[in-house]
């Protein structure tokens, strides 16, 4: 089967939307998005992004696959624990959509990498789990002209925002300092229910996929999403 057939036959619910059409798949095929974390936020946001048929997705993470991990991290299995997580993302990438291009940067983002990550990618996902990263990403990305969808998670609560895109604010004009971690509650001691990512995530991923095809999207905004009595914020900043 030739891939042009291959393709219509994979997009064609998606290719239907006149939002869509052929031309979006054209640019979500041809779209670069890197995944920062490959985790309980990750998971889902590559999930999707490989199965829409991104061209081409960068997983950054250096972590292994732990047993604590697989109640909300879906793209592993309990006989890939001690794993890479970069790898074992991109080997199941590849076989929910053979069609795409999945490189993984088995590294730990640093001052010193951040840049020569970033910089080949259109749109960059944050889907890490400490504000030292996400500060780090952010700031990348305004330094180098990149859009950046932001998410974070917390028990049953999660935030999501595009920060840096079409001259829109960041991260800093949110929350200009770096807070103190001791004083910022976090998923290993508060817990987190598993579910919760995967919502947050595809709504991460639904954004990202916005942003390709040119639908609206946010635009210095913060969704505070609070799934235990489905409490719905949309802030402005």
């Amino acid at each position: 089967m030739s891939t042009i057939i291959q393709e219509f036959l994979r997009y064609n619910r998606q290719t239907i939307l006149p939002e869509i059409g052929d031309e979006g798949q054209e640019k979500i095929k041809n779209a670069k998005v890197l995944v920062i974390g490959a985790g309980g936020l990750g998971c889902p946001v590559l999930q999707y992004l490989a199965v829409a048929g991104v061209g081409t997705i960068g997983i950054v993470d250096f972590d292994t696959i732990e047993i604590h991990n697989l109640h909300r991290q879906i793209l592993y299995t309990e006989d890939q624990i001690g794993f890479s997580k970069a790898l074992t993302a991109k080997a199941t990438l590849e076989k929910l959509n053979p069609l795409i291009n999945v490189i993984a940067f088995e590294e730990k983002l640093t001052e010193e990498n951040a840049s020569k990550l970033i910089e080949d990618f259109d749109i960059i996902v944050d889907g890490s789990d400490n504000f030292k990263t996400r500060y780090l990403v952010n700031d990348t990305c305004v330094e180098l002209n990149k859009t950046l969808v932001y998410g974070s998670i917390l028990k049953f609560e999660g935030q999501v925002a595009v920060f840096n895109y079409k001259g829109s604010k960041n991260l800093r004009d949110l929350f200009p300092e770096i807070p103190d971690p001791k004083d910022v509650p976090n998923c290993n001691l508060n817990g987190v229910l598993g579910t919760l990512p995967g919502i947050i995530g595809n709504m991460m991923a639904h954004e990202t996929l916005k942003l390709i095809v040119g639908l609206p999207t946010l635009q210095n905004e913060l969704i505070v999403f609070n799934t235990l009595d489905w409490n719905f914020t949309k802030l402005n900043f």
